[in-house]
């Protein structure tokens, strides 16, 4: 079968700034796959440019695929523009099957198929081996009920399958690095770049993650044979930097410990950054030393907040004394730290957002990205949120860099401006600024001075948007009416057949697609 990967242009400003794009791991893996199966695969990326939307459909029309798949990282924020797009092309290309998979599909299945019945069926969690039998009953003409982890058009009905079995090897399915030219990826600065992984999922309950729920369990790939693959990459196509989508890489220290010593075997220099827990870090201060050797030069630690109070809302687990340590630590190592900082929950007041500043200044990160709460529907907080009024009802910005959630202290200005003082103020403070203008490590010298270059784009950026361009909802709607009832991994798995039920209003109508970026 002919099957064309689509990967569409997504409007997040991390992706138009600084125009470095990374390739799309997800469907690469769901291209190797297909691949290994005896399909002719293609993968269209819309990201560079990035495609106007009409040339988009144009040039899926014109491979004139026998199926299109659609799947994105970005999720929620990209499924209106999936939508759009889609549904040109079940108009140029009506006998085409078109197909969805991803996070958000995954947990909005029953409205998608209910709005846009042109999507012939949708792959549920992990879609390397659903994607495979998914596809060979299509080609055969067979029927769908037999396929775990899909939902599908049946008549009058919308049926959701049992779910898919937990993939326990995932190196049994390989990354399809044939579909992509690598010289058109780049990250930290316009090395050639590409995402990795090692594991999947993570050990941890913290409310404000759906990775528990999508993936089940915690997983790895083999230390040693990952360890080969970035040195291949490294050797046969010139790739200098690899971002890990791990959530969690570190959760089992004795297989990390063994990739790190492989990779060091390898005998390689490359930029390897990624994200972990701050425990794990602590916990890990014996071979950090192992960690800078393999090449990491940035960790991500999600600390959400540095308020006692607001981690134990989010059940994140982790403790204010533990998050400064693995700051200390790393830097220590030279290795950049950068945190995660949400703000713009319910209660939050100007004293806690202060506080918030002061902390965060205290922490002393080498980086900080400031986020927006945002309650998606597969993860346990909507539950917590789903009452909460929304001041946003455009998919396209629920992208943790929008408000998205009214709060009963302060209005929508007076939280952004917050937002943007707390960034300025903990990316210009003197110490920060120092390590802009020297820093001992060549390295981590460039890569603060692209982040800089980078932020103050965005930063510009935002603020233009947020004043000429980003509207609050008018319409009193909460979360609950604007997208649903919570729908959470464990109902997913408790359910098998549903009939169609009305759309939510915003989240996947074709007829209020994104404009194009």
């Amino acid at each position: 079968m002919r099957i064309l990967l689509v990967n569409v242009p997504h409007p997040a400003i991390g992706s138009r700034i600084p125009r470095e794009q990374l390739p799309p791991l997800g469907l690469l893996y769901i291209g190797g796959s297909l691949i290994d199966s005896g399909h002719d695969v293609t993968l269209l990326d819309g990201e560079h440019g990035p495609v106007p939307l009409p040339k988009l459909v144009e040039d899926i029309v014109r491979h004139a695929p026998d199926a299109v798949l659609f799947g994105h990282s970005g999720s929620s924020s990209a499924q209106p523009i999936i939508s759009a797009v889609a549904a040109a092309v079940a108009k140029a290309l009506p006998e085409a099957f078109i197909l969805y998979g991803g996070v958000h599909p995954t947990y909005f299945w029953r409205e998608i198929l209910a709005a846009e019945p042109y999507v012939r069926a949708i792959v549920r969690g992990e879609g390397e081996e659903t994607v495979r039998r998914l596809i060979a009953a299509l080609q055969a003409g067979a029927a769908l009920d037999n396929i775990p982890g899909i939902a599908f058009r049946q008549g009058d009905e919308i049926v959701g399958t049992s779910p898919a079995a937990v993939i326990t090897d995932l190196d049994a399915y390989r990354i399809g690095w044939e579909l992509i030219d690598h010289r058109r990826y780049s990250y930290w600065g316009g090395k050639r770049a590409v995402v990795i992984q090692f594991s999947r999922g993570c050990p941890h309950l913290c409310n404000y993650c759906g990775q528990r729920g999508f993936w089940t369990r915690w997983r790895h790939r083999d230390p040693v044979a990952l360890a080969r693959e970035i040195a291949w990459l490294h050797r046969e196509h010139g790739v200098e930097v690899f971002n890990f989508a791990d959530e969690n890489p570190s959760a089992g220290r004795k297989p990390w410990k063994a990739f790190l010593e492989a990779l060091i075997a390898e005998n390689i220099e490359v930029t390897l950054v990624g994200s972990t827990r701050a425990d794990d870090i602590v916990r890990d201060a014996d071979i950090l030393h192992l960690y800078k050797k393999a090449g990491f030069e940035r960790f991500l630690l999600g600390m959400e907040n540095t308020d006692e109070t607001t981690l134990a809302l989010i059940r994140k687990g982790g403790a204010v004394a533990t998050d400064r340590e693995a700051i200390r630590l790393l830097r220590e190592h030279d290795i950049l730290s950068m945190v995660t900082w949400v703000a713009g929950f319910d209660d939050q007041t100007d004293a806690d957002l202060f506080r918030g500043l002061r902390q965060l200044i205290a922490y002393d990160a080498d980086q900080i990205q400031a986020l927006y709460v945002t309650p998606h529907r597969w993860t346990p907080y909507y539950r917590l949120a789903s009452d909460k009024p929304v001041v946003q009802l455009d998919m396209t910005k629920w992208d943790y860099k929008h408000q998205v959630l009214a709060m009963r202290t302060m209005p929508r200005w007076r939280l952004f401006l917050w937002v943007k003082l707390i960034e300025a103020v903990a990316q210009l403070r003197p110490r920060a600024v120092r390590r802009w203008l020297w820093h001992r490590d060549a390295k981590l010298r460039h890569a603060i001075r692209w982040y800089y270059r980078m932020g103050r784009r965005v930063w510009v950026h935002e603020i233009l948007s947020f004043l000429f361009r980003d509207r609050p909802c008018t319409e009193v709607r909460t979360v609950a009416q604007h997208l649903g009832a919570p729908q959470d991994h464990e109902e997913e798995a408790s359910i098998v057949v549903h009939r169609p039920r009305k759309a939510a209003p915003v989240a996947t109508s074709a007829a209020n697609p994104a404009p194009a970026p």
